[in-house]
Formats: structure tokens, C-alpha cells, sequence
């Protein structure tokens, strides 16, 4: 595992997709309800790029094609402002309830989808809800053949919707000179692998828990990190969805009025980057061909 002397950046990531298309929520808002909910991504990603500006930063925004079909014009913001644009699937549709086939129609529509609205190569993936594991590695193969160089969809820990702690930490390609395999970050604690990347878990711990767990990645494991967030989790105003168990509506609301300081907090405590240029995908790149089982 190639392990740099110096981190230069850390990757920022952000997946681009309606407060109403997560996956927590696919028994209360159906697709066919999708075109009638109020739309809010376009706001809240405009202020996202804001906030990169603000800091200097440039960013991987794993966007939905359904968005890009809606808001073509913040497609091309993104572009233009030097983001990299990748794909986060055309329906959000977990991959765990896909067979091969239709995922395959689903990330090759994402990637003419975005291609066609930024006008560039779409080179990365991340599967929706980290869904890609020990049951379904196959979707490796398929993302290669449809030509991306690399995915970021593997939580290579426990958790109670996905996971597959058996993975590398760190990125690793499945067959040699193939797509590369970029795993969301964890935390070695004691022998244990603890989410310290974004999401939940940024807005659940202190803000000084994730700082100490992404620095410890960076000096101790002397690898770069890679933090995701939504645009809905910088936007409190969001319209609540009715019929919730606890569990859901706590995860899915808890703390998201604090989640825009940190973020600030958390762009000037790192530096960060897009993940094309943090991880180097080029066929030539010294990183390890390793089963993920």
C-alpha cells in the first residue's frame, strides 16, 4: 500500500441529490412522488459553491442524474467553478436492489447524463448509501465497463445499512490495472474501524472528533482522507417528512443547523482537493491490487 511521506490534500466530496431521494426514506416518498416535492438541491448546492470559493477549494461532486436532467444550469456552475463532476448514479437507487443489468443501464445513463450537462469526462462513482459489498462485487466490474476509473463506494466497517469491514482501509484496485476502488475513510481505534468521514457521524460527534480522527488518519496512517456531506444537511429549512420512526427522523435531522459552522471549521483546519487529483487513477499509479473479501 503505497503510504505518502506528506498528505497534500484531502479529498472533499459532496453527494448531490434531494433531501427527499435518501435512502432512509424510500418506504414514505416513492419516484413517482419525486416531481411533485419543492426542489431545494439547486439552492443549497449554490451555497456549497460559496463556501468553496470562500475557502479556496476545490471539491468532487458525486451529482445524481435525475438532478442533472432538472438543473442543468448548476451543473455547469459546478464545472465552471473547477470541481470535478462525477456520478452518484441517475436514481439513487441502492445497489444492493439491483441486478447487474439494470445497474448497468443505471450508471451508464448517470454518466452520458452528466457528460452531456458539464460537458466533461465523468471519471468517478460513489453507489448510493456506500452500497456496494461483499454480495454484489460484481458492480466493480460493471462501473470498468462502462468506463470509470474509480469508485468511491465501500464503507469498509459495520454499520447497520451497509458495510463490508473485511475491505482494505485504503484504496486499493480489484483486478490489476483496473478501476480503483477509493473506500470512505475510517479511523483504526484500539483495532476497531470508526467512521470519522462525514455524513451522520459529523453532525453526531463533536466537531473536534472528527479533527482529531482525520488527523490521525493523515499522520499516523500517512494517508489522505476523504469527507462526504449533502447539500439537505446544510439546509435546516428543509420541509420535514411526515410518518418517521425515531431512528430515521434522529438521523436524518439531528444537529443539521450546526452542520454549515463545522463545515467552515473544517475547511480551513485541511487542505483539501478533488479526488482525481488526490487519488491519481492513471493506470501507472502505484496503488495495491488487493481482493476487497
Amino acid at each position: 500500500m503505497p503510504k505518502p511521506t506528506c498528505v497534500n490534500a484531502n479529498a472533499m466530496t459532496v453527494d448531490v441529490e434531494e433531501y427527499f431521494q435518501v435512502s432512509a426514506f424510500e418506504q414514505h416518498i416513492g419516484f413517482e412522488q419525486w416531481a411533485r416535492m419543492p426542489s431545494r438541491v439547486e439552492a443549497s448546492t449554490d451555497r456549497i459553491l460559496a463556501m468553496f470559493e470562500l475557502a479556496n477549494v476545490r471539491a468532487t461532486f458525486f451529482t445524481l442524474g435525475w438532478v442533472a436532467e432538472r438543473h442543468p444550469g448548476l451543473i455547469r456552475r459546478i464545472v465552471d467553478a473547477g470541481h470535478e463532476l462525477a456520478s452518484h448514479g441517475q436514481n439513487h437507487v441502492r445497489v444492493i436492489n439491483q441486478d447487474r443489468r439494470t445497474f448497468g443501464e443505471d450508471i451508464r445513463k448517470a454518466k452520458a447524463v452528466l457528460e452531456e450537462t458539464g460537458g466533461q469526462a465523468v471519471r468517478g462513482y460513489r453507489a448510493a448509501s456506500f452500497s456496494i459489498g461483499a454480495k454484489n462485487l460484481w458492480a466493480l466490474d460493471e462501473l470498468a465497463e462502462a468506463g470509470y476509473d474509480y469508485s468511491s463506494s465501500i464503507y469498509p466497517g459495520t454499520h447497520d445499512a451497509y458495510g463490508m469491514p473485511e475491505a482494505p482501509r485504503f484504496p486499493f484496485r480489484p483486478r490489476p490495472g483496473g478501476l480503483l476502488e477509493i473506500p470512505v475513510t475510517t479511523v483504526d481505534v484500539g483495532g476497531r474501524r470508526l467512521p470519522c468521514a462525514g455524513g451522520g457521524f459529523f453532525r453526531l460527534y463533536p466537531y473536534r472528533a472528527t479533527r482529531a480522527a482525520l488527523r490521525r488518519v493523515n499522520h499516523r496512517d500517512g494517508q489522505p482522507t476523504i469527507f462526504y456531506f449533502h447539500p439537505w444537511e446544510i439546509d435546516p429549512e428543509q420541509p420535514r417528512v411526515p410518518g418517521l420512526d425515531a431512528k430515521r427522523r434522529f438521523r436524518h435531522y439531528l444537529n443539521i443547523d450546526r452542520v454549515e459552522p463545522r463545515l467552515r471549521r473544517l475547511l480551513t483546519d485541511f487542505r483539501w482537493d478533488r479526488m482525481d487529483r488526490v487519488f491519481p487513477v492513471n493506470a501507472e499509479s502505484d496503488w495495491p491490487t488487493a481482493s476487497p473479501a
